[in-house]
């Protein structure tokens, strides 16, 4: 059985480090080739919450040949039409293409491949890339889960393969209600990523800032909001029921939902935004993808979601260079 992280950024060399320390059989693959040079080199160093350096085999796309029964995708969405057709010609008759993405990317790549080739799955730790081969966890050693669905009433052939490998790093839950569990993700993206982009900090101090956990608590009521409308059930994150921790109502339970912000994210206190660290490097981010699909959802359902239009325009502002991810951009929440 062949597999490969397509898209082997601060996740997904993480976690192919993680398979290849236990022994199982993984290909990195990625188009930074001074990233591939130095995984190649060195080895991928994982430092952070958990420190270790372990050799890996690494790729860039242009090496690829064959076909490959499992394939994790981990590059950003933007350009996911392309990239699943891409892949499609590397992929074997009855393999598989995992999606580790963030949003809700099953459905377009489901068109592309087939929904009994697509598995979906929700990681629910961060990472960073420091430099060329060394990336950063900076989630708590006991976050390191994963949420597995599928698409398809009938799972594809290497589901059970995808979760023993994925198991290499951590404990993994198969989900029934995928599109809760996408949910459940989508809600803390849009909220602590939406506002660690427009602000330029980390979750924690986006959480530990009373004015910008406003904001946070908003975003997180949106998401609650535009789910309940559109009959979803969000799914619990670690054993944890976000609906029945942060909902709220009353003037009391909202006291209590903005108490509880910063205890629910301490464990990924530490964890910078994917969408900031592109915004840093002068590249386009996924809030169309993230916040976006909070927005379009509650047009559909009839649902508004100010909050989350907000972060979409904000981001889209830094991204023409209008402005910068800073705290001053909170003034524009009104």
């Amino acid at each position: 059985m062949r597999a490969a992280i397509y898209g082997a950024g601060s996740l997904g060399t993480i976690l192919g480090a993680f398979i290849t320390r236990k022994g199982g059989q993984i290909e990195l693959i990625n188009r930074n080739k001074a990233h591939i040079a130095a995984l190649q080199e060195k080895g991928a160093r994982v430092c952070g919450t958990m420190e270790f350096v372990q050799a890996v085999k690494a790729y860039t796309p242009y090496e690829m040949s064959g076909v490959y029964d499992i394939i994790f995708l981990m590059t950003k969405q933007q350009h996911n039409a392309e990239v699943v057709a891409f892949l499609k010609g590397f992929l074997a008759e009855d393999g598989v293409i995992v999606t580790l993405q963030n949003g809700i990317p099953e459905l377009q790549i489901g068109e592309i491949v087939g929904e009994d080739r697509v598995l979906g799955c929700t990681v629910a730790w961060g990472a960073t890339m420091l430099e060329p081969g060394v990336c950063e966890l900076t989630s708590a050693p006991d976050s390191l889960t994963f949420s597995l669905g599928a698409l398809s009433d009938t799972p594809n052939g290497h589901f059970g393969d995808v979760k023993a490998l994925l198991e290499m790093m951590g404990p993994v839950e198969v989900d029934s209600n995928f599109i809760g569990t996408r949910w459940s993700k989508l809600l803390i993206n849009a909220a602590f990523s939406g506002m660690s982009a427009v602000l330029g900090c980390t979750f924690g101090e986006a959480a530990g800032n009373r004015a910008s956990r406003r904001y946070v608590q908003a975003l997180i009521k949106e998401c609650i909001d535009v789910c309940a409308v559109g009959g979803i059930r969000i799914e619990p994150v670690q054993g944890k029921d976000i609906v029945k921790l942060l909902d709220y109502e009353g003037p009391v339970k909202k006291a209590v939902s903005f108490f509880i912000i910063p205890i629910a994210i301490r464990k990924h206190s530490r964890l910078k935004a994917s969408m900031l660290q592109d915004l840093e490097k002068g590249k386009k981010s996924e809030v169309d993808a993230i916040n976006g699909v909070v927005c379009a959802y509650g047009r559909k359902v009839g649902c508004p979601t100010p909050a989350n239009d907000k972060v979409v325009e904000i981001i889209h502002r830094i991204e023409d260079g209008e402005l910068r991810p800073s705290f001053d951009n909170l003034k524009y929440f009104g």
